[in-house]
């Protein structure tokens, strides 16, 4: 039940503010049909959240096991340090904040300290809530995974637009790729970690300006 809490579209953190640069993808013509946005959510799962999010949550994850404040203020940094554009940092620490005021409110003292406009990301505060509450590492990862996709689509459905059933079918077919995309996250080791994806940082700094906007990143 907990894991279903965190990964809800009702969580007050502000999800479905930010489109993660999809929405500079679908004015210029990137994205502008069911199968592009397959493309782009599948493609993002399997080489970036995979690389990256995946094996950082697992540390994050693991350092709030063991108390080990240092290794958690570490992994935060280098997640914050790979996102590639400003609205993409500023995404992660805006959903940080509000996460660590949802939890402060759920009885979960030690997060109000999170509450800070530096040196915090959403996947610190995610994985403190999955090991407060039980969530085991496994299904945070794909709870975490999932819920990025169901915004992107939830955002891609608004924007290109589609309907709700085309959506559901991007859905069924992309979250099929998560259960791997978790395994293979997992495995990582320190040395492997990292991604680079130049189209979804080059489509969030051009949102920065754009001209007419439905989205915060």
């Amino acid at each position: 039940m907990r894991l279903w809490q965190l990964i809800s579209p009702t969580l007050p953190v502000g999800a479905y503010a930010y489109s993660a640069g999809l929405e500079y993808a679908v004015a210029c013509g990137w994205v502008g049909d069911e199968m592009g946005l397959e493309r782009w959510t599948a493609g993002q799962i399997e080489h970036s959240l995979a690389a990256l999010d995946v094996p950082i949550l697992a540390r994050l994850y693991r350092g709030w096991e063991a108390g080990d404040s240092d290794a958690v203020l570490a992994w935060t940094r280098k997640l914050l340090a790979s996102r590639e554009a400003a609205e993409l940092r500023a995404e992660d620490r805006h959903m940080a904040r509000a996460m660590a005021r949802v939890l402060a409110e759920l009885g979960e003292a030690e997060a109000r300290c999170w509450d800070r406009p530096e040196d915090t990301c959403w996947a610190a505060l995610f994985s403190l809530a999955a090991v407060r509450w039980g969530v085991s590492l496994e299904e945070a990862a794909a709870g975490y995974l999932w819920a990025w996709l169901e915004n992107q689509v939830a955002a891609g459905v608004k924007l290109i637009p589609l309907g709700q059933t085309a959506g559901q079918r991007v859905l069924h077919r992309v979250a099929g790729a998560i259960p791997e995309a978790v395994a293979k996250g997992l495995a990582l080791p320190d040395e492997a970690i990292g991604a680079s994806a130049p189209g979804v940082a080059l489509a969030s700094a051009a949102h920065e300006t754009q001209y007419t906007r439905l989205f915060r990143s």
